[in-house]
């Protein structure tokens, strides 16, 4: 007995098939009282497609499929098989001679790699996050705070006394779930966990489109890590890889003798960055592929959201490309229109099903519109990395301070167009491999200068408008770059000075969380208004950050030189006490105390254009917050409001 309709086979091959996990791939049933597994798979130009496995020697003749009307599915319900077997397709290409073994595209479990049979598995679990998953819609949506904390799983922690084995899914849930609480990021991004072979690639070449790693344990244990996290109110997103995959033979590429998933020329079908395959959008079957893999993850994994790796090389036939090795569509130009209507239907699939869940787009050009809806013309994200922030920023970050005041429009150009998209600001895997040295490796000066300009660095993030993503390490200034063979430098935290930028970032993120003028208007231009962006002199930066209807507003102010500025008056537009909620200089976070108090009265002085303004000292290389407050308090007063005041600041004399 067959579990596809004639109704599946039509919307499978009509391209808007979105749940194929249900019928394709290998699934435990009963047929006529007899207990087994039912194998579907789809090979149009096959002349002979078997089941070959385990169970019967890995004999590639003894069970051949039957081909399914026209639809170019394969099909055959094998019984006494079933949990744990291991299988391939053994597939005879009507073309040159071809045959090769397969393992299954929709797979829900494969082999530990190097070995890459494919595994019946069930996806039964009992799951404990029904709260979570009835709540968390506006936990991420675009007036929440979303602090992001990018892990790559294999290498966030190991075992060094174990030959330095990485943790399981199991193991690593209340570890990650405790960390991630106290330092208090709101989600956490998983780097690609869907099953891959090369381990170097860190998930981005991926082999299981419906298959998580078996490296860190089974299905059911992956679900225990996300249900763990959502039952300490930790959303969970993960990295989705579209745009390519790997030409391993065994693979889904040149399926069945037929470039079946990818383009056939390579001016399409290849990406020469990676050497792997470009799916073939156009193609019907691939969208329905594509479409029920991202459904799959939100649906049977309970994902609170995908990130869409490498979006820019979907978008444009030339990236990555000279002139003469890409084909123009049909219109002459360089957009991929076909994949610009996939990524379009994908994010109204996810939506229309899951409007609770979030997409996520790493777009790395200034394509309009890319988390604009689709019915103004937009690709439909629910964010857009912002990497022209990050680049500007590392660069600006990297100069030495006496030159900075040359590059000031480096940190104020976002402002331009910081409310085009919504934005989530990622300081990402990526700016820490390769030679391009750790985060803390990145800032200039000695050692207490790269440890306030890493400071420096997370104040000005999570001041900014925009939702923000660090990748672990980071956190706590890791020297050494990120090897996905290694555990992090958790031995780091011993010393001070790294203990201290950790409470740092646990304290910002904290107060990103608790204040909503630092995150209720992050993608809504009412939220933010310069005090001053044009001090490049003294290299200071001003702006306020406020609440709907103004109802909080908090003043940031930025030093980015190593002298203190006394005696610095900002304009402020209400009258009161502005109390110093963030300091980056208080020595509980490795600085030297200049501060203000714990903060400071305004003065009926006009300033930048404002009715009132606030003398204060700017640590330096340090960042200040003070939220205003309508009372009228006393700066000896204001003392024990300021855990940033209590060691006691530098004045002014």
């Amino acid at each position: 007995m067959s579990l596809l309709t004639d109704q599946d086979l039509y919307l499978f091959n009509e391209g808007s098939h979105t749940r194929l996990f249900d019928k394709m791939g290998s699934h435990e049933h009963t047929v006529e009282r007899k207990q087994g597994t039912t194998f579907a798979v789809w090979a149009p130009d096959a002349q002979s497609v078997a089941v070959t496995g385990a169970f019967n020697g890995w004999n590639k003749s003894s069970h051949p499929m039957r081909p399914r009307a026209h639809s170019g599915i394969w099909e055959l319900f094998v019984p006494d098989v079933g949990q744990g077997a291991a299988y391939k397709y053994h597939v005879v290409s009507r073309y040159h001679n071809y045959s090769v073994d397969k393992a299954d595209p929709f797979a829900f479990h494969a082999e530990l790699p190097p070995r890459t049979a494919s595994i019946v598995w069930n996806l039964d679990y009992e799951w404990n996050d029904s709260e979570w998953m009835k709540t968390r819609g506006p936990k991420q949506s675009i007036n929440a705070p979303m602090s992001i904390y990018e892990v790559h799983l294999g290498s966030w922690r190991r075992v060094p006394q174990d030959n330095n084995r990485w943790l399981s899914y199991r193991e690593m849930a209340p570890l990650l779930a405790d960390y991630v609480e106290e330092m208090g990021f709101t989600h956490i991004e998983m780097m690609p966990v869907t099953e891959h072979p090369f381990y170097g690639s860190w998930g981005y070449q991926t082999t299981g489109y419906f298959a998580p790693t078996s490296r860190y344990g089974t299905p059911q244990d992956l679900m225990f890590l996300i249900d763990f996290l959502h039952g300490r109110g930790i959303g969970v997103i993960l990295d989705w890889v579209p745009s390519h995959f790997p030409t391993d033979e065994w693979a889904i590429g040149y399926f069945d003798g037929t470039h079946l998933y990818e383009h056939s020329d390579p001016r399409k079908g290849i990406h020469k960055d990676w050497d792997s395959y470009i799916f073939n959008y156009g193609r019907h079957e691939v969208r329905s592929f594509l479409l029920s893999s991202a459904l799959f993850w939100l649906d049977t994994y309970h994902l609170d959201g995908l990130r869409v790796d490498a979006v820019a090389s979907m978008l444009y036939l030339d990236y990555s490309r000279k002139e003469g090795e890409w084909i123009p569509n049909a219109f002459g130009g360089r957009e991929n229109l076909e994949a610009i209507d996939f990524l379009r239907r994908f994010n109204s699939e996810v939506y229309s099903r899951h409007p609770d869940a979030q997409t996520l787009a790493e777009e790395s050009t200034s394509w309009p519109m890319v988390s604009r809806p689709n019915y103004v013309g937009g690709l439909g994200f629910g964010f857009k990395w912002d990497m022209g922030w990050m680049h500007d920023t590392l660069k600006y970050m990297a100069h030495d301070p006496i030159h900075r005041k040359y590059h000031h429009n480096q940190l104020t150009f976002r402002m331009i167009y910081a409310f085009h998209e919504n934005f989530v600001l990622p300081l990402s895997h990526d700016e820490v491999v390769h030679g391009k040295g750790s985060l803390i490796n990145k800032m200039p000066g000695d050692l207490w200068q790269k440890f306030a300009n890493l400071r420096l660095l997370f104040a000005y993030m999570f001041a900014q408008p925009a939702k923000k993503l660090l990748f672990m390490g980071g956190e706590f200034g890791q020297w050494k770059e990120w090897n996905h063979d290694d555990s992090l430098e958790w031995h780091l935290l011993q010393h001070d000075s790294h203990r201290q930028l950790k409470r740092w970032v646990s304290d910002v993120n904290h107060a990103y969380r608790a204040e909503k003028a630092l995150h209720e208007l992050d993608c809504d231009p009412s939220g933010f208004e310069w005090i001053d962006g044009s001090d490049s002199e003294q290299s200071v930066l001003t702006f306020m950050r406020k609440s709907r209807n103004d109802q909080d507003i908090i003043a940031v102010a930025f030093n980015f030189t190593p002298l203190p500025r006394y005696d610095y008056r900002v304009g402020v537009t209400r009258p009161g006490f502005w109390r110093e909620i963030l300091n980056s200089d208080s020595r509980n976070y490795g600085g030297e105390d200049f501060g203000n108090l714990g903060g400071k009265q305004t003065d009926e002085s006009p300033m930048h254009g404002k009715p009132f303004s606030l003398n204060l000292i700017v640590p330096p290389l340090g960042a200040i917050f003070l939220k205003h407050e309508d009372r009228q308090t006393s700066e000896i007063e204001a003392l024990k409001y300021s855990p940033s005041a209590k060691s006691g600041h530098r004045l002014a004399t």
